[in-house]
């Protein structure tokens, strides 16, 4: 109640110029006209915002986020190789095995799946392939197909907070080695993926009994009533086991899997330290952003010379496609929003600065807010933690609280959100009348909700003197 009534008395926007409220109005209006068009229009319509306040109000530009946007190229580069040889499939067959030997725990089962299948690739669009087989298996089985899909396209993006390739996790790390707290992968990891877990299994837990049992439902009994509904339900049956998988897909994985380790291999490296010099600078290793890129490279160089990769696939394939999508946006909308901040961040500091100092925690309503409107984590945090640290928020708080980066399920637009409605064939799965009642908020809500907790209590209560012990 304290923090409400610390927001409802403070005068945070009398230090609001007429000019700046009419320039915050423009970086709105761009990412909500951006967003009503989606995906590459984002980062595009944020250029429009940006040439308004350089050219239209004079603003200086920022700095767009290069470094971001070279790792997140280097890393599609090598998973889009590795979609084009087939390696992905048979990751998704290891997934469809496991899902279909235990069907009547696919409502826990599958959100592990989507979730541990975007730590690995860096990208939630991975998605598409395995949600029509867990749609199946749901509705072969029984289950309400909404209890597991709902929860499981929630996990495909909450994995990318925990994923050592994904934008969002390479650019806190970045941006708060810049700033002097210098945390390393492993550490950000340490921190997302038991908060993010313990989340999505509360969130599995609470869809566990969501909606009512397809055999008492008079909606679906309805429609599987119809002869045509019904074979269009249960005639065919969504799967990959017919998928040959060839020495070379194989093959691919393990390059891939072992690039990760070696990332994972230099990053511990930062932690460890030899006469107080971390072990990376001893070996002379470059900048953690290099290794990645470098290693991705390598990576997806071996994937083509030794596992018959189809190079068009690669450019064609939804992994890369993605991938070129999330550059344009981070492009657009980080630049545009470092331009905004960056030319007011005195005034910032003068009207959230007293309400950070005594909840710095409420960094997490900003983060989620700014993500509802831009669909993209990785944006969320290249656009606002450089405020977010000058604002004077300890490195440890924003760890503990990088799991609210994600609430682009909030509104129901994204590609796999839209995507996992179309796959479940029973129906269940819906968007809602009234558009925010819809079959992703209440597992997307408890999820973001417990993780942001989870990660708090770890970093700043439970283990607080080892997350604080980062600070260069």
């Amino acid at each position: 109640m304290k923090f409400f009534s610390y927001i409802y008395g403070h005068k945070l926007f009398n230090t609001m110029t007429f000019t700046m409220i009419i320039e915050l109005l423009i970086v709105l209006a761009a990412l909500y006209v951006g967003s009503r068009y989606g995906s590459l229009a984002l980062g595009a319509i944020s250029g429009i915002g940006l040439a308004i306040l350089v050219f239209g109000f004079g603003l200086k530009p920022g700095t767009p986020p290069t470094d971001v946007i070279y790792i997140i190229i280097a890393a599609v580069t090598c998973a889009g190789t590795l979609q084009a040889s087939g390696g992905m499939d048979w990751m998704i067959q290891i997934a469809e095995k496991m899902l279909r030997k235990h069907p009547e725990h696919i409502t826990f089962l599958a959100p592990l799946v989507t979730f541990f299948l975007t730590v690995l690739v860096g990208t939630g669009h991975v998605v598409y392939t395995i949600m029509p087989i867990i749609c199946d298996i749901a509705l072969k089985k029984g289950i309400r197909p909404e209890r597991p899909c709902g929860v499981a396209s929630v996990a495909s993006q909450v994995g990318i907070t925990c994923s050592p390739i994904a934008a969002a996790v390479v650019a806190f790390v970045t941006i708060s080695n810049a700033n002097g707290y210098m945390v390393s992968i492993p550490q950000v990891l340490m921190v997302t993926i038991p908060s993010c877990l313990i989340g999505l299994m509360c969130a599995a837990a609470a869809s566990y009994n969501r909606g009512k049992d397809l055999d008492k439902d008079p909606e679906f009994q309805a429609r599987v009533a119809d002869p045509k509904i019904h074979k269009y339900m249960y005639g065919n049956s969504a799967t990959t086991l017919d998928k040959e998988i060839t020495r070379e897909a194989k093959a691919s994985v393990f390059i891939f899997l072992t690039a990760l380790l070696v990332i994972v291999a230099f990053a511990f490296c930062q932690m460890i330290k030899i006469d107080g010099e971390p072990l990376s600078k001893v070996i002379n290793l470059p900048k953690m952003n290099i290794c990645i890129q470098i290693i991705m490279l390598v990576a997806a160089a071996l994937n083509i010379m030794l596992c018959k990769v189809n190079l068009p696939n690669t450019v064609s394939g939804s992994v890369w496609k993605s991938g070129m999508v999330a550059v344009i946006a981070i492009y657009g909308i980080a630049w545009m929003a470092d331009t905004y901040f960056s030319n007011y961040m005195e005034e910032m500091k003068s009207m959230l600065g007293g309400l950070v100092e005594s909840y710095p925690w409420a960094i997490a309503f900003v983060f989620f807010m700014v993500s509802v409107l831009i669909n993209s984590q990785g944006a969320v945090v290249v656009a606002m933690l450089p405020l977010a640290y000058s604002l004077g928020i300890a490195g440890p708080v924003l760890l503990g609280v990088m799991p609210s980066v994600y609430g682009y399920f909030f509104i129901p637009n994204y590609p796999s959100d839209i995507a996992t409605v179309n796959f479940d064939r029973s129906g269940t799965t819906v968007i809602g009348k009234y558009l925010l009642n819809h079959s992703f908020m209440m597992p997307g809500l408890i999820s973001v909700i417990v993780a942001t907790i989870v990660g708090y209590l770890i970093c700043n209560v439970f283990f607080a003197g080892y997350f604080a012990g980062f600070v260069a």
